[in-house]
């Protein structure tokens, strides 16, 4: 038995900030972000949206082209750090609001691991369907990213956008589904992308807000070697434990977290960008949202179908990164 993939879905706010929007807020040109990042556009969530609003969309949307009514879910995963609040999660918000409360028989909890959001939590998910323990499992990446953005800083506020993505697992005795799943963590490399400040190490205060570290703080040199390196090598280890080779894989899902770093994976793993998906030109860096939403979108399109064989790559703070091989 293995866990599937038979619902996919995606939901990126109305608004859109453009570069050239952005031009006229801070110091910077629309040619010098798509140099350096491929970012042109991004989509920021309204005042009175909040990050289980996204993921709701998004939940609905998988649901329904899974066919799967959400009386039927046992359980909702969302990855997210960007919760609506501390406490209550944020799934527990989505179950209370998705399908007009229908999820009545659901558990449900958020996991926190940054852009590796979503494949952390599909891992996740994908062992309670092969313990037998579940059978209808919706996994959701959101976040609202614009929300912990420090405008004034043009390294990272023409990066980040908000957005969510959502799959519905269940078991398949087929030779489809998830073939593995791989995560890893180095928490000495925390500090290469963080929120250092308004948690419980650094409290709300007026010299938080005055220096901005309740904003995101990244490291961009170090951050691009590190994820260059790590998703290579989980790729790599992936493919290597499947007896598979990068010939053989379909369709790359990365994060979208800069067009370079995708490049950069693309030429160690020689793989062809025709074979990578690729939205962050449009949506920007989304975190856990990101590879949901491109693969929502790659399946919309017809550029997933049946027999492909798709290869999803995460990095994120923590530092987190990870992998998950699936047979469509």
């Amino acid at each position: 038995m293995r866990a599937s993939i038979i619902g996919t879905g995606a939901y990126a706010p109305e608004t859109i900030l453009t570069n050239h929007d952005l031009e006229q807020k801070i110091e910077t040109s629309d040619q010098w972000i798509v140099e350096r990042t491929g970012v042109r556009e991004r989509r920021i969530a309204a005042k009175d949206q909040a990050t289980s609003d996204l993921a709701v969309k998004a939940g609905e949307q998988a649901l329904l082209n899974a066919g799967v009514l959400a009386s039927e879910l046992d359980l909702i995963i969302v990855a997210t750090t960007t919760p609506d609040m501390f406490f209550p999660s944020t799934a527990c918000l989505v179950l209370h609001k998705i399908a007009g409360g229908g999820a009545t028989n659901a558990a449900a909890f958020d996991l926190s691991a940054a852009c590796s959001g979503f494949v952390y939590a599909l891992s996740v998910g994908e062992q309670y369907i092969l313990s037998g323990k579940y059978k209808k499992v919706l996994v959701i990446g959101a976040d609202l990213m614009s929300r912990f953005v420090n405008w004034e800083d043009r390294t990272t506020c023409v990066l980040f956008g908000d957005g969510a993505g959502a799959v519905v697992l269940a078991p398949t005795s087929e030779t489809r589904g998830l073939l593995s799943t791989k995560i890893h963590s180095d928490g000495s490399l925390w500090d290469l992308i963080s929120v250092p400040g308004g948690a419980v190490a650094n409290p709300a205060s007026e010299q938080v807000l005055a220096d901005k570290s309740n904003t995101i703080k990244m490291k961009g040199t170090e951050t691009f070697k590190a994820a260059v390196r790590t998703l290579e090598e989980v790729a790599r280890e992936t493919l290597s434990e499947n007896n598979l080779s990068v010939s053989d894989v379909s369709f790359v899902v990365p994060h979208q977290a800069n067009i370079r770093i995708i490049k950069a994976v693309a030429e160690r793993l020689e793989i062809s960008m025709d074979k990578v998906i690729v939205n962050v030109d449009r949506y920007g860096n989304t975190s856990a949202a990101s590879i949901p939403l491109a693969l929502a979108e790659a399946v919309a399109d017809g550029r997933i179908k049946t027999g492909s064989l798709v290869l999803l790559l995460a990095f994120g703070s923590g530092l987190t990164w990870g992998s998950a091989l699936i047979k469509w």
